[in-house]
C-alpha cells in the first residue's frame, strides 16, 4: 500500500488520478493536498468515485475539483480549469451562477436548477447549453459551509430536441388548411418564425412551371426582396446569392459558409452574433429528379452545426415539402372540379341557348300550324306560310350546325378539299350581306382583289367560315361598317372580317372560340345563337391547315383574321380532289333572311289596332280593350304575337328591353308580353327596371321563355313577372293570360288610386291633429290671462260694485272655465291622435282623488239642482297617472248633472276582482241600447246637438285615458232610468305600465 497521502485520495480518479497527482496543488488556493481538510478531502474523494458530472467548490472563492464526468461540460477549458476558482474558469455565467453559489452558503439550503440555459464559452465561440444540478452546501463538524458539493447533468441536447420537435410539429399542423401553394409556404414560414433560436431566417423559393428559374414565395427574420432574398433566382445561374442551381442539379444539401462582404452581417434571430452558415436544402417528394423547391435556412451562431443539427433541416424541409405537395394536390383537384364546374355551366348554358333556339322556331311554325287546323279551310297561306318555311330552314340549318361540330370534335368531318377561286367565293359570300348592310345604314367593304392560283379548300366548310364571321360582324354593329379583306402571301391566303361595333372585352378574348361560349351582356342586334358558331368556324379552319386570330377594343370594334396555307401538301392526300369547283354561293340565302329578321319595322311602331291587322286572322272586335307591349329581339315572333293579340287589344312592339322600356314610358301599356331572353336589357331585367318605377310598376308582365319547368316559372315570378309561359304555347292560351292579367291591372290601377286616398286623408288628418295641437296651445295662453285678469278684478270691487256686476263676473269666469276646459279637451285630442299621450304612474289614494272631484263638481251640481253624494270610506290605492284619471271622473260627473238636472248624482268607490271601481250614477235621460258601445268612438253622441252640447270627443278621450292605464270604462242602465258609468283600473299590486301611449 502507498504511504502518499495524495496517490490514496486521487486513487479512485480513474483517468484523472494522474493529472490530480502531478498536479502542484501547492501554488493554488488549496495548498498541498497532505494539508486538506478532512472534509475537502472526502468530498473529493466522493466526487472522484463518481461517473456522472460532480465537482466541489471549495472556501469562499468557489476553487473547483472536479471528476472525469465533467470534462465533457468543460471542454477546451479542461484540465487548466483543475484547482482554480470558479469565477475564473467561468467568468461567462458567473454572473448567473453566483446568487445560487452565495444563496447555498447563507443559508445553509441546497439548490436545484432545472435546464437552467447557460451561455458558455468551452468551444471557441459563444454556445447555447442547458442544465440540471444541484448546489449542496459542505458544513464542517461546526456547522460552518466550508464548500458546495456540486452534480448533474448537461441537458442542451434534450431541451434543444425538443425545441427543434415542436417546430416540426407546428410545420406539419400549420399547413393542414392550406388551400394553395402560396399559403402552405406561408404558414410554414410562420411556424419558422417562431423558432428563431435554430432557424435565424428562412427564405423559400418554388421552381416555375418551365424549371428554368425559382421564385421567392415566403419568408422569415427576412423582408422580402431584400439583398439576401431576391425575388427570383436563375436555376442556370452559378454565381447567384444563393447556390440553386447546383442544389437543382446534384438534389442535396449545400454548405454556404462565405457571402460577399457588401451584404452584410447575416441576421441571428435571437442572438446577438451574426449568422456565419447557411443551408440550401432541395425540395422535394418521393423520387423526383429535380426539385420542385428551395430552403434557405441560417444556422444558429451558438450551436455546433452537428448531424443532428442537419438532420433538424432536412426534416423541416422534408415537413415543407409534404405541405406543398399538398397544397398542389389541392389545387389541382381544385382546377379539376373548376373544369368539371365550367364544363357544367357551359353545358347548362348550351341546352339554355340550345332551348332558346329550337323553342322559338318551333312556336312560329306550331302557332300558325295550328291555327290554319282549326281555320274552316284548313289552309296555311300567305305570311304564316312563309314564317313556317322561314323557321323549318333555321331549325334545319341548327340541327346541321350541331351535326357538323359533333362530326369534327369526334374526327368524322367529312371534308373534300379542290382547287377553288377563293377570291370570287368569299366576294360573292361576303356580298349577299349587302342588302342587309344597306337596310340597316352600315357601310359594306369587299375588298377581295384576284389571288395568283386557286386554293384548296373545302367550299361548303369555307361558305360557313366566312357567313359566319360576316353575319357575327354585322348582328354586333350599329354605327359604321363591316370591311372583307382577303390578301395572299407567299405562304398563306388570309382573310380579315373587321367591324366598327361593340367590341369585346379583353377578358372574354382567350375564351371566345371555346365552345358554348357567349360574351355576357354584349349589345347585338339579337340573343339569338347557340354558343358554337366560332368554335365551329376555329375547327373548320384547322381543318384547313389553318389559324384564326381576333383583336379588339370595347367600343371600336372587331377584327377577325383566318389564315390557310397555300398549296396541298399540309392537306390529306385522300381528301383531295383536282378537278377545280365552280362558285355557286348557295348557303348565304338564309343567313342573310335572318340577320334581315334581325331589322326593326321601324324607327318608332305606332299602336296597331285589330282593323290594321294584315294578313288573315281571327274574327275582330270592334273596342280593343287595352293596349299589348310585345317585346321580343325576334322580328317572326314580335309578327306571330301582333297577328294573335291584335284581333282582341291594341299592340305595340319593340325589338329589346331598352326599346320597350321607352315605349312605356311614352305611352303607358295595360300589358307587356316579353321575352326572357334578348339582347341588351334583358325580359328579367326589364321586369325589374318597370317595378323600381312609380308609373309603370303597377302594370301585368307576362314572360315568354323557353325555358320549360317549374324551376324557370318560379324563377320569373320571383323576379317580379305576374305570369309565365313556355314556348310553345297555344294562341287561346295567351290571348286569355293577356286577358286575366287586364283585369288584374284594372284591380291594381283601382287599388293603387284607394291607396293614395287613404295617404291623402291620413295627410290631412295628420295636418288637423298638427293644427289643433298648435290652436290649443296658442289659445290657452290668453285666456290664463284673461281668468287671472278677472279673478284681478273680482278682487279689486267694492262691496257695492260687487253687489251690482258680481254675478256678471261669476258668469264670465264660468265662460272663461269651459273655453279652457274646450282647449285642454283639444289638447289631450291632438296627443292621443299624435301618440304623445304620456302618463306618469305613481301610486294614488283614490278616496282622496274622488273626493276632490266631487267637492270640485259641487257647485255646479247645486247649481243643476243635482244632489251629489259620494259613498267610499276605505282609502284604495291604485297606481294612476292622478291628473288624467281625475280629469276622466269630472268629465264623468259633468255629464251625470248635464243629463239629469235636478236629480240625484250618486257617486261610490270600492273594490272587485283586484281591481278599484270608481260608479258614477244619474238619474237623467238614459243611453239607448243601440249607442252605448257608440258613444266611447270619436265624435259620437248618444242625444241630439241641438239640444246638448259638446264635441262628442268627452267619453272618446275617457276611454283612450283609461284603458292607457290598463283599465276599463264601460256603461250599465240605472234602474229607475239614466245611466251608470263605471271605471275600473288596477290596484298599486296589480301590473301597471310606469309610461303609457295610448293607442
Amino acid at each position: 500500500m502507498s504511504s502518499d497521502p495524495s496517490a490514496n485520495l486521487f486513487a479512485r480518479g480513474g483517468e484523472m488520478s494522474s493529472l490530480l497527482q502531478n498536479l502542484e496543488w501547492a501554488r493554488t488556493t488549496l495548498g498541498p493536498e497532505h494539508q486538506w481538510p478532512p472534509l475537502l478531502r472526502t468530498a473529493v474523494s466522493i466526487c472522484l468515485s463518481q461517473r456522472f458530472p460532480t465537482l466541489v467548490l471549495w472556501g469562499p472563492e468557489f476553487v473547483l475539483v472536479y471528476n472525469h464526468g465533467y470534462t465533457s461540460i468543460l471542454g477546451m477549458k479542461h484540465p487548466s480549469a483543475m484547482g482554480k476558482p470558479f469565477r475564473e474558469v467561468w467568468p461567462e455565467v458567473w454572473s448567473n451562477l453566483e446568487p445560487l453559489l452565495k444563496g447555498v452558503v447563507s443559508t445553509g439550503v441546497a439548490s436545484w436548477s432545472e435546464d437552467l440555459p447557460l451561455q458558455l464559452h468551452r468551444r471557441g465561440f459563444q454556445e447555447e447549453t442547458y442544465f440540471t444540478f444541484s448546489f449542496a452546501p459542505l458544513s464542517d463538524d461546526e456547522g460552518k459551509i466550508r464548500g458546495i458539493f456540486c452534480s448533474g447533468n448537461e441537458t442542451t441536447e434534450h431541451v434543444i430536441t425538443e425545441r427543434r420537435l415542436r417546430t416540426l410539429r407546428e410545420l406539419g399542423e400549420a399547413a393542414l388548411g392550406a388551400k394553395t401553394v402560396e399559403e402552405a409556404c406561408a404558414a410554414s414560414a410562420r411556424s419558422m418564425s417562431n423558432n428563431t433560436a435554430d432557424i435565424t431566417f428562412s427564405a423559400l423559393y418554388l421552381t416555375a412551371e418551365e424549371s428554368t428559374h425559382a421564385r421567392l414565395v415566403s419568408t422569415s427574420g427576412l423582408q422580402e426582396g431584400q439583398s439576401l432574398s431576391p425575388a427570383e433566382i436563375s436555376l442556370s445561374d452559378e454565381n447567384a446569392l444563393w447556390p440553386l442551381a447546383k442544389v437543382a442539379r446534384s438534389c442535396s444539401t449545400e454548405l454556404v459558409t462565405e457571402l460577399p462582404r457588401q451584404l452584410g452581417a447575416l441576421p441571428g434571430g435571437v442572438w446577438p452574433e451574426p449568422t456565419r452558415t447557411v443551408l440550401v436544402l432541395p425540395i422535394s417528394r418521393g423520387e423526383q429528379k429535380c426539385p420542385h423547391g428551395f430552403l434557405v435556412a441560417g444556422t444558429s451562431p451558438r450551436r455546433p452545426l452537428d448531424a443532428r443539427y442537419r438532420t433538424f433541416f432536412e426534416l423541416a424541409a422534408g415537413q415543407i415539402a409534404v405541405a406543398v405537395a399538398s397544397a398542389r394536390s389541392y389545387e389541382e383537384e381544385r382546377r379539376r372540379a373548376e373544369t368539371l364546374m365550367e364544363l357544367d355551366r357551359a353545358k347548362t348554358t348550351f341546352f339554355s341557348n340550345v332551348s332558346h333556339e329550337l323553342r322559338t322556331p318551333l312556336t312560329l311554325m306550331l302557332g300558325p300550324l295550328k291555327d290554319a287546323r282549326a281555320s274552316p279551310e284548313k289552309a296555311l297561306r300567305g305570311e304564316a306560310l312563309e314564317v313556317v318555311i322561314r323557321n323549318g330552314e333555321r331549325l334545319l340549318r341548327l340541327v346541321n350546325n350541331f351535326l357538323d361540330f359533333s362530326r369534327i370534335e369526334a374526327g368524322r368531318a367529312d371534308a373534300h378539299y379542290a382547287p377553288t377561286a377563293l377570291d370570287t367565293l368569299t366576294a360573292e359570300l361576303a356580298s349577299s350581306f349587302r342588302s342587309a348592310t344597306d337596310r340597316a345604314g352600315l357601310g359594306l367593304v369587299v375588298d377581295c382583289p384576284p389571288l395568283s392560283e386557286p386554293l384548296y379548300v373545302d367550299r361548303d366548310m369555307w361558305e360557313m367560315i366566312v357567313l359566319n364571321l360576316v353575319s357575327n360582324a354585322f348582328k354586333y354593329t350599329f354605327e359604321g361598317g363591316v370591311t372583307v379583306r382577303l390578301r395572299e402571301t407567299a405562304r398563306h391566303a388570309v382573310l380579315e372580317v373587321e367591324d366598327t361595333g361593340t367590341g369585346i372585352p379583353a377578358n372574354e378574348l382567350p375564351h371566345l372560340f371555346e365552345r358554348f361560349h357567349r360574351v355576357r351582356g354584349a349589345r347585338s342586334r339579337s340573343f339569338e345563337g347557340s354558343g358554337i358558331g366560332l368554335a365551329l368556324v376555329k375547327e373548320l379552319v384547322k381543318l384547313h391547315g389553318g389559324t384564326i386570330a381576333v383583336e379588339s377594343q370595347v367600343g371600336r370594334g372587331s377584327r377577325f383574321t383566318v389564315s390557310i396555307p397555300r398549296g396541298s401538301a399540309h392537306l390529306p392526300k385522300e381528301k383531295l380532289q383536282e378537278k377545280p369547283l365552280a362558285s355557286t354561293a348557295t348557303g348565304a340565302g338564309s343567313h342573310v333572311q335572318e340577320a334581315l329578321r334581325w331589322l326593326p319595322e321601324g324607327e318608332k311602331e305606332e299602336p296597331l289596332r285589330a282593323s290594321q291587322t294584315p294578313g288573315p286572322s281571327p274574327p275582330r272586335v270592334e273596342n280593343p280593350s287595352g293596349l299589348v307591349l310585345i317585346v321580343d329581339d325576334n322580328a317572326d315572333m314580335r309578327d306571330y304575337l301582333r297577328r294573335v293579340l291584335a284581333p282582341h287589344f291594341q299592340t305595340q312592339r319593340a325589338a329589346d328591353g331598352l326599346a320597350a322600356l321607352e315605349a312605356a314610358r311614352e305611352q303607358r301599356p295595360d300589358v307587356i308580353v316579353t321575352d326572357v331572353m334578348m339582347p341588351g336589357l334583358d325580359g328579367l331585367g326589364l321586369v325589374q327596371r318597370l317595378r323600381t318605377e312609380p308609373d309603370l310598376r303597377a302594370i301585368p308582365i307576362i314572360l315568354l321563355s323557353a325555358q320549360a319547368g317549374p324551376e324557370a316559372a318560379v324563377g320569373g315570378l320571383d323576379a317580379g313577372a305576374d305570369d309565365y309561359l313556355s314556348k310553345p304555347f297555344s294562341a287561346r292560351e295567351l290571348v286569355a293570360r293577356v286577358r286575366s292579367n287586364l283585369e288584374l291591372s284594372k284591380m291594381r290601377r283601382e287599388l293603387f288610386r284607394r291607396e293614395a286616398l287613404e295617404a291623402n286623408l291620413r295627410e290631412a288628418i295628420q295636418a288637423r291633429d298638427e293644427f289643433l295641437s298648435v290652436a290649443s296651445h296658442e289659445l290657452k295662453t290668453p285666456l290664463t290671462r284673461f281668468r287671472l285678469q278677472l279673478e284681478l278684478v273680482g278682487r279689486g270691487l267694492s262691496e257695492e260694485s260687487r253687489a251690482r256686476v258680481g254675478a256678471r263676473l261669476e258668469t264670465a269666469g264660468r265662460t272663461v272655465q269651459s273655453l279652457a276646459s274646450l282647449v285642454e279637451t283639444l289638447l289631450d285630442v291632438s296627443r292621443i291622435n299624435t301618440g304623445q299621450l304620456h302618463l306618469y304612474l305613481r301610486e294614488v289614494d283614490l278616496r282622496e282623488l274622488v273626493t276632490e272631484a266631487v267637492e270640485a263638481m259641487r257647485d255646479e251640481a247645486a247649481r243643476a239642482g243635482s244632489p251629489l253624494t259620494f259613498q267610499g270610506n276605505t282609502a284604495i290605492v291604485a297606481r294612476c297617472d292622478p291628473s288624467y284619471i281625475s280629469q276622466v271622473i269630472r268629465n264623468l260627473l259633468s255629464n251625470a248633472v248635464k243629463f239629469g238636472p235636478g236629480r240625484p248624482v250618486e257617486v261610490s268607490l270600492g273594490v272587485q276582482g283586484g281591481t278599484a271601481r270608481v260608479t258614477v250614477a244619474d238619474h237623467g235621460i238614459g243611453i239607448a241600447p243601440q249607442d252605448r258601445a257608440r258613444i266611447f268612438e270619436r265624435f259620437e253622441r248618444a242625444v241630439s246637438s241641438r239640444h246638448y252640447g259638446g264635441f262628442g270627443l268627452g267619453l272618446w278621450i275617457a276611454r283612450q285615458v283609461v284603458e292607457a292605464h290598463s283599465g276599463h270604462i264601460r256603461v250599465l242602465p240605472t234602474p229607475g232610468g239614466g245611466a251608470t258609468f263605471t271605471l275600473e283600473l288596477p290596484l298599486a299590486a296589480a301590473t301597471a305600465r310606469p309610461e303609457s301611449r295610448a293607442p
